[in-house]
């Protein structure tokens, strides 16, 4: 298929997650302004991973939507992706696929992917407690009769081999009670609850200097 054939041949513009540094030198900076560097390193130990775990396994069967992020060159593309629940698939432990349905014809995901295989997604649910799962991707494209046939409604299936880095749900609004978050910082409040995350035993004695958590 010259689609998957097209993919295939732009491979060599994929970044290699488990080879190359996980914060480039504008993140490193940002941290060490922050006095943040010991608390990102220790997230990257203690949650960057390749498999999915339980909980996030659910949370992908459950999705009806997700983000993904696409560019080639100068065009930058965010886009929403939907369906029913299931429409995204886990096929191996950390490769997920999704559907292409029919849609406006400017293919600015798929045309992206097909230049430049390095995308991110985000899989969220606006519930004000489930975390937030956030994935780096090489996504290849698929327009197989086995492939389409495992979709029912595809044109074609974009095939994504992930680096996988969940956050905590901070700041996400329940919209489903129409509930704001409570750790968002408002006038006349005080200092917002502490996440979860800040207490746990490998970051709550490395947070920065200034963070309002700090003990």
């Amino acid at each position: 298929s010259s689609l998957i054939f097209f993919n295939q041949m732009n491979r060599i513009f994929m970044n290699d997650f488990k080879e190359r540094d996980f914060f480039h030198v504008g993140m490193r900076e940002f941290q060490d302004f922050f006095d943040g560097r010991r608390t990102a390193e220790a997230i990257e130990k203690n949650r960057k991973h390749y498999e999915f775990w339980e909980d996030e396994k659910k949370l992908i069967k459950n999705s009806s939507f997700f983000f993904i992020a696409s560019s080639w060159n100068g065009y930058i593309d965010c886009n929403i992706k939907s369906g029913d629940p299931g429409f995204v698939k886990i096929i191996e432990k950390g490769i997920i696929e999704y559907p292409e349905y029919d849609g406006n014809s400017m293919y600015r995901t798929a045309g992206n992917i097909s230049k430049n295989p390095n995308v991110a997604l985000l899989f969220v649910k606006f519930d004000g407690k489930s975390r937030r799962i956030r994935i780096n991707g090489q996504a290849t494209i698929h327009n197989d009769n086995k492939s389409i046939e495992n979709h029912f409604g595809a044109k074609f299936v974009v095939r994504i081999s992930c680096e996988i880095y969940p956050n905590c749900p901070r700041y996400i609004p329940n919209l489903e009670k129409n509930k704001p978050s409570i750790y968002t910082p408002r006038k006349g409040k005080g200092v917002p609850p502490v996440p979860e995350w800040k207490e746990r035993d490998y970051i709550k004695n490395i947070l920065p200097k200034n963070d309002p958590h700090k003990k």
